[in-house]
């Protein structure tokens, strides 16, 4: 999935914005406006890269959101997780991760799976609870394949 989309959903003072695709020089955030939202959900699964074109549209997008308003991250890829830890403003002081995925690989059989992270199970403030074993599909055990100091750096934030 390279093309970027958006879906918009209102109901009431919430705003839930659906993203997917490359986030990039192309990606264009002008019928999304914030303003007015009491609550922001930012649903991300789909994202699959972001570059840095990106990034800067992003940080420009998320600072039109109200400062009262709550905004929160949900279903975080890889991608969005990098970004995070690594460009200030990614993640405004306004906003908070509820989920995000985690990769796992198991060197038995080379398969790779995306574990859900999701906030009061896995994750709670900067305390992280993985689960004590995840198994591919053909039953071998995974690991989590990030260094996990810098994978939840977030968190301690």
């Amino acid at each position: 999935m390279g093309q970027f989309t958006a879906e918009k959903n209102q109901a009431g003072d919430e705003l839930v914005i659906r993203l997917a695709g490359h986030i990039d020089e192309d990606a264009t955030f002008n019928d999304l406006g914030l303003a007015g939202a009491g609550k922001i959900t930012l649903e991300l699964e789909g994202v699959s890269a972001i570059n840095s074109c990106g990034i800067r549209e992003w940080i420009k997008w998320v600072r039109t959101a109200p400062e009262t308003a709550k905004i929160v991250y949900k279903k975080c890829p890889k991608v969005i997780v990098d970004q995070i830890n690594m460009v200030a403003g990614f993640l405004p002081s306004n906003a908070k991760v509820e989920s995000f995925f985690v990769p796992y690989y198991s060197d038995a059989s080379g398969a790779e799976k995306m574990i859900l992270f999701t906030e009061g199970k896995e994750f709670n403030g900067p305390e992280v609870h993985a689960p004590a074993e995840v198994k591919d599909d053909s039953g071998e055990v995974m690991e989590m394949d990030v260094i996990e100091t810098k994978y939840f750096k977030f968190l301690q934030k």
